[in-house]
């Protein structure tokens, strides 16, 4: 199953990328990017090529809103699916970040209603749940799904054939800002051990540019041991 696959990088209060893979059955897009954006990622789509009736799923790599902002309304546009994993359902069903995250910083508790605007207009219930080892191909897709969670308990990666992973927030690009901000710090470190154990060539982030996986892993994986010790928790 071959497949090309494009990126944009929305901008708001950070950047955030969204993916499309094209195959030879039709287009997947991962992640939507921020509610703001949303002007910007139809005119993308559209000059990809991605319509209504050839956008066959919709895969949320967590349930945050700068990742799922979009959701709701490209799923009604486009009549196409949303999946996600079931244990960050709640943040996109409630319109709540922090649904199965730690209580978290008072101040953020707080700004994200406001930043976000997830209102119960833009809520959603996901059409299908992913877990972990999830064969994408039934949609033309050479990728399996991956259970990272960390970020959050119900962060995904989508690993390819060819061995590019999309990350969501599990990993940065460390030659600019390399501090992943994380919920559970046991699960964090657990879902790296588990990725270093595969055969990935390019990583495909939520934030910042894809970089070699190679990056990270050569000197004995200390690049790779710096981002789990240089994490930011919730």
């Amino acid at each position: 199953m071959s497949f090309e696959i494009k990126a944009v990088t929305l901008h708001y209060l950070a950047d955030v990328n969204c993916y499309l893979v094209k195959t030879s059955g039709g287009y997947i897009l991962i992640d939507t990017g921020f509610l703001t954006e949303r002007t910007r990622l139809e005119q993308w789509l559209e000059r990809e090529g991605c319509m209504p009736g050839n956008l066959k799923l919709i895969v949320l790599t967590h349930g945050d809103f700068d990742h799922a902002g979009n959701a709701a309304y490209l799923r009604k546009k486009f009549g196409t699916k949303l999946a996600m994993h079931y244990e960050d359902s709640g943040m996109v069903k409630r319109g709540d970040m922090f649904w199965n995250r730690k209580k978290g910083n008072i101040l953020i508790r707080m700004m994200v209603p406001i930043l976000f605007r997830f209102d119960k207009s833009k809520r959603f219930k996901p059409d299908l749940y992913l877990e972990d080892g999830y064969d994408l191909s039934g949609y033309g897709f050479d990728a399996k799904v991956l259970h990272t969670p960390g970020h959050s308990k119900g962060s995904i990666g989508t690993l390819t054939g060819n061995g590019d992973l999309f990350c969501g927030d599990l990993l940065m690009n460390d030659r600019q800002v390399s501090h992943p901000i994380v919920d559970n710090s046991t699960d964090y470190n657990a879902s790296i051990e588990k990725i270093k154990g595969l055969e990935i060539k390019t990583i495909y982030p939520g934030h910042e540019k894809p970089f070699p996986m190679d990056l990270i892993m050569k000197n004995n994986t200390s690049r790779i041991e710096n981002q789990i010790d240089s994490y930011t928790e919730f």
